[in-house]
Protein backbone atom coordinates (compact mmCIF):
# COMPACT_ATOMS: atom_id res chain seq x y z
CA UNK A 1 0.00 0.00 0.00
CA UNK A 2 2.76 2.48 0.88
CA UNK A 3 4.57 1.63 -2.36
CA UNK A 4 1.38 2.49 -4.28
CA UNK A 5 1.29 5.89 -2.57
CA UNK A 6 4.97 6.43 -3.29
CA UNK A 7 4.56 5.84 -7.03
CA UNK A 8 1.39 7.94 -7.22
CA UNK A 9 2.81 10.97 -5.43
CA UNK A 10 6.14 10.80 -7.24
CA UNK A 11 4.32 10.75 -10.58
CA UNK A 12 2.27 13.80 -9.61
CA UNK A 13 5.10 15.89 -8.21
CA UNK A 14 8.14 14.59 -10.06
CA UNK A 15 10.07 14.99 -6.81
CA UNK A 16 10.70 13.09 -3.61
CA UNK A 17 7.29 11.76 -2.53
CA UNK A 18 5.79 13.05 0.70
CA UNK A 19 5.11 9.90 2.69
CA UNK A 20 5.02 10.93 6.34
CA UNK A 21 4.04 14.18 8.06
CA UNK A 22 4.48 14.67 11.80
CA UNK A 23 2.86 17.54 13.69
CA UNK A 24 2.97 18.70 17.31
CA UNK A 25 0.14 20.21 19.36
CA UNK A 26 2.28 22.52 21.48
CA UNK A 27 1.00 25.75 22.96
CA UNK A 28 -2.47 24.97 24.30
CA UNK A 29 -1.75 26.07 27.89
CA UNK A 30 0.14 29.26 26.88
CA UNK A 31 -2.72 30.15 24.51
CA UNK A 32 -5.25 29.58 27.29
CA UNK A 33 -3.33 31.89 29.63
CA UNK A 34 -2.80 34.56 26.97
CA UNK A 35 -6.41 34.62 25.79
CA UNK A 36 -7.97 34.29 29.24
CA UNK A 37 -9.77 31.15 28.09
CA UNK A 38 -10.41 28.20 30.40
CA UNK A 39 -8.28 25.10 29.88
CA UNK A 40 -11.44 23.13 29.14
CA UNK A 41 -12.32 25.43 26.25
CA UNK A 42 -8.71 25.58 25.06
CA UNK A 43 -8.46 21.80 24.85
CA UNK A 44 -11.87 21.53 23.20
CA UNK A 45 -10.68 23.96 20.53
CA UNK A 46 -7.40 22.05 20.23
CA UNK A 47 -9.16 18.76 19.52
CA UNK A 48 -11.54 20.43 17.06
CA UNK A 49 -8.50 21.59 15.11
CA UNK A 50 -6.99 18.12 15.31
CA UNK A 51 -10.12 16.63 13.74
CA UNK A 52 -9.81 19.11 10.87
CA UNK A 53 -6.16 18.16 10.29
CA UNK A 54 -7.01 14.45 10.35
CA UNK A 55 -9.56 15.12 7.61
CA UNK A 56 -6.81 16.59 5.44
CA UNK A 57 -4.77 13.38 5.54
CA UNK A 58 -7.01 11.54 3.08
CA UNK A 59 -7.94 14.71 1.16
CA UNK A 60 -4.26 15.36 0.39
CA UNK A 61 -3.23 11.68 0.09
CA UNK A 62 -0.72 11.78 2.94
CA UNK A 63 0.02 8.09 3.64
CA UNK A 64 1.26 8.54 7.22
CA UNK A 65 0.30 11.25 9.71
CA UNK A 66 1.82 11.28 13.18
CA UNK A 67 0.47 13.63 15.86
CA UNK A 68 2.42 14.40 19.03
CA UNK A 69 -0.66 14.40 21.21
CA UNK A 70 0.66 13.98 24.72
CA UNK A 71 4.24 14.30 25.99
CA UNK A 72 5.26 12.12 28.91
CA UNK A 73 5.76 15.16 31.16
CA UNK A 74 2.22 16.59 30.96
CA UNK A 75 1.46 15.73 34.55
CA UNK A 76 0.80 19.09 36.23
CA UNK A 77 -2.30 19.11 38.40
CA UNK A 78 -4.12 21.77 36.37
CA UNK A 79 -3.67 20.41 32.83
CA UNK A 80 -3.65 16.66 33.31
CA UNK A 81 -7.29 15.97 34.32
CA UNK A 82 -8.64 18.38 31.70
CA UNK A 83 -6.50 16.83 29.01
CA UNK A 84 -7.51 13.27 29.93
CA UNK A 85 -11.22 14.15 29.85
CA UNK A 86 -10.91 15.62 26.36
CA UNK A 87 -8.71 12.73 25.25
CA UNK A 88 -11.41 10.22 26.20
CA UNK A 89 -14.04 12.20 24.28
CA UNK A 90 -11.75 12.49 21.28
CA UNK A 91 -10.89 8.81 21.00
CA UNK A 92 -14.44 7.69 21.71
CA UNK A 93 -15.70 9.73 18.75
CA UNK A 94 -12.72 9.08 16.46
CA UNK A 95 -13.16 5.33 16.77
CA UNK A 96 -16.53 5.56 15.00
CA UNK A 97 -15.73 8.46 12.67
CA UNK A 98 -16.52 8.09 8.96
CA UNK A 99 -13.18 9.68 8.02
CA UNK A 100 -11.42 6.71 9.64
CA UNK A 101 -13.53 3.82 8.38
CA UNK A 102 -14.34 5.11 4.90
CA UNK A 103 -10.64 5.71 4.21
CA UNK A 104 -9.52 2.47 5.91
CA UNK A 105 -7.19 4.38 8.22
CA UNK A 106 -5.20 2.27 10.64
CA UNK A 107 -4.63 3.93 14.01
CA UNK A 108 -1.51 3.24 16.06
CA UNK A 109 -0.31 4.64 19.38
CA UNK A 110 3.36 5.39 20.04
CA UNK A 111 4.48 5.74 23.65
CA UNK A 112 3.53 4.35 27.05
CA UNK A 113 -0.20 4.87 26.62
CA UNK A 114 -0.94 1.71 28.58
CA UNK A 115 0.27 3.49 31.75
CA UNK A 116 -2.63 5.94 31.56
CA UNK A 117 -5.81 5.48 33.64
CA UNK A 118 -8.08 2.64 32.51
CA UNK A 119 -10.84 5.01 31.40
CA UNK A 120 -8.41 6.36 28.79
CA UNK A 121 -6.84 3.05 27.82
CA UNK A 122 -10.14 1.30 27.00
CA UNK A 123 -11.28 3.56 24.12
CA UNK A 124 -7.73 3.47 22.75
CA UNK A 125 -7.67 -0.34 22.77
CA UNK A 126 -11.09 -0.45 21.10
CA UNK A 127 -9.99 1.95 18.39
CA UNK A 128 -6.77 0.02 17.68
CA UNK A 129 -8.69 -3.25 17.47
CA UNK A 130 -11.32 -1.87 15.10
CA UNK A 131 -8.75 -0.46 12.65
CA UNK A 132 -6.01 -3.10 12.90
CA UNK A 133 -6.70 -4.58 9.45
CA UNK A 134 -6.93 -1.25 7.61
CA UNK A 135 -4.16 -0.18 5.24
CA UNK A 136 -5.56 2.79 3.36
CA UNK A 137 -3.83 5.40 5.52
CA UNK A 138 -1.85 5.31 8.75
CA UNK A 139 -2.61 7.67 11.63
CA UNK A 140 -0.28 7.60 14.63
CA UNK A 141 -0.63 9.35 17.97
CA UNK A 142 2.31 9.91 20.31
CA UNK A 143 0.77 9.58 23.77
CA UNK A 144 2.67 9.60 27.05
CA UNK A 145 5.64 9.76 24.71
CA UNK A 146 9.28 10.78 25.11
CA UNK A 147 11.69 10.57 22.19
CA UNK A 148 14.68 9.67 24.33
CA UNK A 149 12.69 7.01 26.18
CA UNK A 150 11.77 5.46 22.84
CA UNK A 151 15.48 4.92 22.11
CA UNK A 152 16.14 3.65 25.63
CA UNK A 153 13.29 1.15 25.33
CA UNK A 154 14.64 -0.04 21.97
CA UNK A 155 18.04 -0.64 23.58
CA UNK A 156 16.40 -2.58 26.40
CA UNK A 157 14.62 -4.85 23.91
CA UNK A 158 17.88 -5.52 22.09
CA UNK A 159 19.66 -6.19 25.40
CA UNK A 160 17.05 -8.83 26.24
CA UNK A 161 17.56 -10.43 22.82
CA UNK A 162 21.31 -10.56 23.45
CA UNK A 163 20.79 -12.04 26.91
CA UNK A 164 18.58 -14.74 25.38
CA UNK A 165 21.33 -15.48 22.82
CA UNK A 166 19.02 -14.50 19.96
CA UNK A 167 21.20 -11.62 18.81
CA UNK A 168 24.97 -11.14 18.75
CA UNK A 169 26.42 -7.88 20.03
CA UNK A 170 28.07 -7.26 16.66
CA UNK A 171 24.65 -7.44 15.03
CA UNK A 172 23.55 -4.19 16.71
CA UNK A 173 23.08 -1.71 13.88
CA UNK A 174 21.06 1.41 13.21
CA UNK A 175 18.61 -0.78 11.32
CA UNK A 176 18.16 -3.11 14.29
CA UNK A 177 17.57 -0.19 16.65
CA UNK A 178 14.94 1.16 14.24
CA UNK A 179 13.28 -2.28 14.19
CA UNK A 180 12.82 -2.04 17.96
CA UNK A 181 11.45 1.49 18.21
CA UNK A 182 7.77 2.30 18.71
CA UNK A 183 7.66 3.48 15.08
CA UNK A 184 9.42 0.42 13.64
CA UNK A 185 6.76 -0.17 10.96
CA UNK A 186 6.87 3.35 9.53
CA UNK A 187 9.25 5.30 7.33
CA UNK A 188 10.80 8.37 9.01
CA UNK A 189 8.88 11.65 8.80
CA UNK A 190 9.65 13.77 5.75
CA UNK A 191 8.60 16.93 7.56
CA UNK A 192 7.91 17.79 11.20
CA UNK A 193 5.50 20.68 11.74
CA UNK A 194 6.29 22.20 15.12
CA UNK A 195 3.67 24.40 16.75
CA UNK A 196 4.16 26.64 19.77
CA UNK A 197 6.36 29.68 20.20
CA UNK A 198 9.52 27.72 21.13
CA UNK A 199 11.74 26.71 18.21
CA UNK A 200 12.51 23.25 19.53
CA UNK A 201 11.82 19.82 18.06
CA UNK A 202 10.09 18.55 21.23
CA UNK A 203 11.86 15.21 20.66
CA UNK A 204 9.17 13.78 18.41
CA UNK A 205 10.34 10.61 16.62
CA UNK A 206 13.85 11.41 17.78
CA UNK A 207 15.54 8.37 16.23
CA UNK A 208 13.80 8.88 12.89
CA UNK A 209 14.11 12.63 12.46
CA UNK A 210 17.74 12.95 11.36
CA UNK A 211 16.83 13.88 7.79
CA UNK A 212 13.40 15.37 8.45
CA UNK A 213 12.63 18.89 7.35
CA UNK A 214 11.58 21.12 10.26
CA UNK A 215 8.82 23.67 9.88
CA UNK A 216 8.21 26.07 12.78
CA UNK A 217 4.79 27.73 12.64
CA UNK A 218 5.42 29.98 15.66
CA UNK A 219 1.72 29.59 16.39
CA UNK A 220 0.16 27.99 19.43
CA UNK A 221 -1.92 24.96 18.49
CA UNK A 222 -5.34 26.63 19.02
CA UNK A 223 -4.27 29.25 16.45
CA UNK A 224 -3.26 26.62 13.89
CA UNK A 225 -5.51 26.26 10.84
CA UNK A 226 -5.98 23.96 7.88
CA UNK A 227 -4.36 26.64 5.73
CA UNK A 228 -1.31 26.63 8.02
CA UNK A 229 -1.06 22.87 7.67
CA UNK A 230 -1.32 23.01 3.88
CA UNK A 231 1.26 25.80 3.74
CA UNK A 232 3.68 23.72 5.82
CA UNK A 233 3.13 20.60 3.73
CA UNK A 234 3.48 22.68 0.57
CA UNK A 235 6.92 23.86 1.70
CA UNK A 236 8.25 20.30 1.45
CA UNK A 237 10.78 19.88 -1.37
CA UNK A 238 10.91 23.62 -2.03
Amino acid sequence: MLEKFRRLIAREKGTKPLMHVAVTMNGIKPWSDKQGVSLDDAYKKGFEILNEIIGLQSDKSIPILTVYLMPENIKDKEQYPVFLAELINFFSSLGSADVIHQNKTKISILGKWYDLPGRVVEPIKKMIEETKDYDGFFLNFCINYDGQEEIVDACKLIARQIKANRVDVDAITKKRIKENTYSSYFVPPDIIIKNGKLRRTAGILLWDSTDSELYFTEKDWPEFTKSDFLKAVGSFNQ
